[in-house]
């Protein structure tokens, strides 16, 4: 047992030192902090979406946003797109594939952010978000994996987890999320650095 262990754990560190060895990522994680930071500094709200655990990620990246993540500050406007009422509403009348477009259609304004988690980078209904976004002048940015499938010529700003394996893919993409919350904090609350 201590075996598989101990191979797990290495298997988790060389891939996300294959993501931090890759300077592209650092570069477009900036990217994608900077666009929240203009987000929220312009009023404008960051959304979130994902299938699955990528649900779970997204939801916790806004929960962070809205509640606190280190110290205490002021609220930020992050929406996680997780309501179970309106995935049954949209998912029954229109089908799963538009249970995150139709809340990019309701509340995407010009200037907004969405970050879409998809760790094979092909989910419909993920896709189908992006395209809306895009329609309404929202910026993309998407947290991806293997090797960003459809969505990495989508999105404004890619950042792809390179595995096969959904679960490293998805530790990676929570280190990520950290980073994000934590890169927004520092511009926005510096004296908590």
């Amino acid at each position: 047992m201590s075996n598989f262990i101990k191979e797990s754990l290495i298997e988790a560190k060389e891939v996300l030192e294959t993501f931090i060895n890759n300077d592209q990522n650092i570069v477009a994680m900036e990217s994608a902090i900077e666009s929240f930071i203009n987000t929220l500094n312009s009023g404008g709200r960051i959304y979130s979406c994902g299938n699955g655990g990528s649900m779970c990620d997204s939801m916790h990246f806004a929960e962070e946003l809205t509640g606190r993540y280190r110290k205490d500050r002021r609220a930020l406007a992050a929406i996680s797109f997780s309501d179970p009422s309106h995935m049954s509403c949209v998912g029954n009348d229109f089908g799963y594939d538009a249970i995150f477009s139709k809340m990019v259609e309701a509340f995407g304004q010009p200037g907004d952010s969405l970050l879409a988690i998809s760790t094979s980078g092909n989910s419909a209904n993920v896709i189908n978000a992006v395209n809306e976004a895009k329609k309404l002048g929202v910026t993309t940015i998407g947290l991806l994996g293997k090797d960003g499938g459809e969505l990495k010529a989508l999105v404004d700003i890619p950042i792809i987890v390179e595995s096969k394996l959904t679960d490293r893919i998805q530790e990676v993409h929570i280190k990520i999320i950290h980073n994000f919350i934590q890169g927004i904090e520092r511009k926005l609350f510096p004296e908590h650095y």
